[in-house]
């Protein structure tokens, strides 16, 4: 057998894989990922598509820390759209249509370029672990590979089965083998698993949909940004296109229902998305609805293909046919790619640590769909912190955790952790508790300077950030000197911008004004009170953060609070049930999740505030 030592291996070349990757071999420890498909390294399997609501605020904290994402969506990104714009900035997140094929060459471009990353096309079949500790992986090729720590992100090739109609084969994507023999080794270690569900929708010729029938949905300009240092010059942005389904779209579905792996022969049995359902789960559920928006979205700048995004199906290729030329303007329309649905394994996350470390194997990590979420946003930010984790193992250094007060990865991680799921998990502003401290403007702020103490951003992105946070206090110090005067003509321009009479009775700080709801850095620009050629994302950010200092303040108080709990460590194999005051219920849930601190136990549906106050009270007396 070949025999090759590295300090971390990464299995997957997904975008949880990529990220973990990177981001262990960026502190400095050799890592090679194994990947079944060297061409296919950070592929976009589903939407051609970065961000959205909450998503977008993790690629800007991904970006943060160092990783890939962001600056290859900036790079690649042929629409981008600020969503929620008509509410407030704690909900507002970009989104960033990106050209699916570059996309994937820029993220392949970027690992090959980083220093002690390895990439080796070859699928692992097994692990190695001696005395609950990993020592590293096997091979179908028969190389074993030693590591001190193994980050597991297989995407949904674990178990994985395509189905379309009646027909159903094994496949982790289409046209690509699943791992089973993996699956059945992390069920012989004794993990529990279960079996999830997602889909694809049809893509279509460009060419044969008649684009005048449709409503165009055009970028925002000025776009919104995705990386804060590595931005590149933009391309002219292209449209996307809106239709509708319609009652006989809706026949035609129902028509095909007897044949669907979902209705018909039930042969899935995973749970689906939720929050991003098949086509022919949203006529079974909404049976009243007459339409639902279909997005035509281009896969990138040199193909004329089309993703049908609002409907991911698993019907048989007959039925798509009919229902893809039921719908305004694609009557003509020629399918390039059928939609699939695929099922897989996935590990229940209660059986992880914060660090996404597995409880009962040590140095062996789990990542991205494998840990039940959907999105490659969701993947990529597990798949960082992963990754870090890893190489600290490898390094003897102290773990890196993201408390759900800093990131929104860390809610996401923690909600996995301490809560586990039944679903594919879906990130949503309304998850966090503290999301007017987790914007997307503000996210370098937040996590740069964590990133830099970890040694995964560059001297270069330091210096710049310090040079911007010296801007920051300088135009700050601006809007406190710069005062607009009762009369004066300055009122009365802005007066003009806001469209309406400010009437003021004494003179106001600019950083005054801004707490009023009509007035905003664009309106104080309008009005020739800040100078055009300042940097605007440096204002836009001190915009928000005065006009909501008093509900940032008040949520700070929140979380230092909270902060206590977190730092308050529960020593590991803590035994619960010598804690005679906890009732039987509160035992097994808490020997169920193991949390690490006593925050995380707080967390756990059904632990009561005062069977903290006894795991408290006994930690206290124990001396822990």
């Amino acid at each position: 057998m070949q025999v090759e030592d590295y300090d971390v291996v990464v299995v997957g070349g997904g975008h949880a894989g990529v990220e973990a990757a990177a981001a262990a071999a960026r502190n400095g420890v050799e890592t090679i990922l194994l990947t079944d498909d060297y061409s296919a390294l950070g592929k976009m399997s589903c939407n051609p598509a970065v961000g959205g609501l909450s998503k977008g605020q993790i690629v800007l904290e991904i970006d943060a820390l160092g990783g890939l994402m962001g600056a290859a969506t900036e790079k690649t990104g042929i629409q981008f759209k600020m969503l929620n714009k008509s509410k407030g900035a704690a909900v507002q997140s970009p989104r960033a249509q990106c050209d699916r094929k570059l996309y994937q060459r820029c993220i392949q471009q970027k690992v090959e370029n980083i220093d002690h990353l390895s990439v080796s096309e070859d699928r692992v079949i097994d692990l190695f672990v001696k005395n609950d500790t990993i020592t590293g992986v096997k091979t179908v090729s028969g190389v074993e590979y030693r590591a001190d720590s193994v980050v597991l992100a297989t995407g949904t090739f674990l178990n994985g089965k395509i189905f379309i109609g009646l027909q159903n084969y094994p496949g982790g994507r289409r046209g690509e083998p699943a791992s089973s023999r993996l699956a059945e080794r992390l069920k012989e270690f004794g993990f529990k698993t279960a079996r999830l569900k997602t889909g694809t929708p049809p893509r279509l010729d460009g060419r044969t949909v008649d684009l005048n029938r449709l409503r165009e949905q055009s970028g925002d300009v000025p776009p919104p940004f995705f990386s804060y240092y590595r931005q590149s010059q933009r391309r002219n942005q292209r449209p996307c296109w809106l239709t509708e389904t319609n009652p006989r779209t809706h026949d035609i579905i129902r028509s095909g229902l007897d044949r669907s792996p979902l209705y018909g022969t039930e042969e899935i049995e995973g749970h689906g998305v939720r929050y991003c359902p098949s086509i022919e789960d949203k006529i079974v559920r909404f049976p009243d609805r007459d339409s639902h928006n279909i997005f035509l979205e281009p896969e990138g700048l040199q193909t004329k293909e089309i993703y049908a995004n609002g409907m991911p199906t698993s019907l048989p290729v007959d039925v798509q046919v009919d229902l893809i030329r039921s719908i305004d303007g694609l009557e003509e329309a020629f399918i390039t790619r059928w939609g699939y649905a695929i099922e897989y394994d996935y590990i229940q996350p209660t059986q992880l640590h914060a660090t996404l470390e597995t409880q009962d194997i040590d140095g062996l990590f789990l990542a991205g769909q494998i840990n039940g979420t959907t999105g490659y946003e969701e993947a990529a930010g597990q798949g960082l912190v992963a990754g870090v984790n890893a190489a600290a193992r490898s390094k003897g250094e102290e773990d890196f955790v993201l408390q759900r007060t800093e990131a929104y990865i860390g809610v996401l991680i923690d909600d996995l952790v301490t809560k586990g799921t039944n679903e594919p998990y879906r990130m949503f502003t309304s998850r966090a508790e503290h999301r007017l401290q987790l914007r997307y403007d503000n996210a370098h702020y937040r996590l740069l300077p964590r990133a830099a103490a970890r040694g995964l951003v560059s001297r270069e992105t330091i210096k710049a950030f310090e040079r911007e946070q010296a801007q920051r206090d300088e135009r700050a110090d601006q809007l406190d000197k710069k005062r607009v005067s009762p009369g004066s003509e300055a009122e009365k321009k802005l007066s003009k911008a806001i469209n309406e009479q400010l009437d003021l009775d004494e003179g106001k700080a600019l950083s005054e004004l801004l707490k009023r709801p009509e007035v905003d850095v664009q309106k104080l620009q309008e009005a020739g009170l800040i100078e055009l050629d300042l940097n605007q994302r440096v204002l836009e950010h001190l915009g928000v953060e005065i006009k909501y200092e008093g509900y940032i303040k008040r949520q700070q108080r929140q979380v230092q609070k909270q902060r206590r709990l977190e730092e308050k460590k529960i020593p590991t194999g803590f035994s619960y049930d010598k804690l005679s005051e906890l009732s039987n219920e509160s035992i097994e849930k808490l020997s169920r999740v193991r949390p690490d601190t006593v925050g995380q136990a707080e967390r756990i549906p059904g632990i009561k505030p005062t069977d903290v106050q006894i795991i408290m009270a006994h930690l206290k007396g124990s001396g822990s």
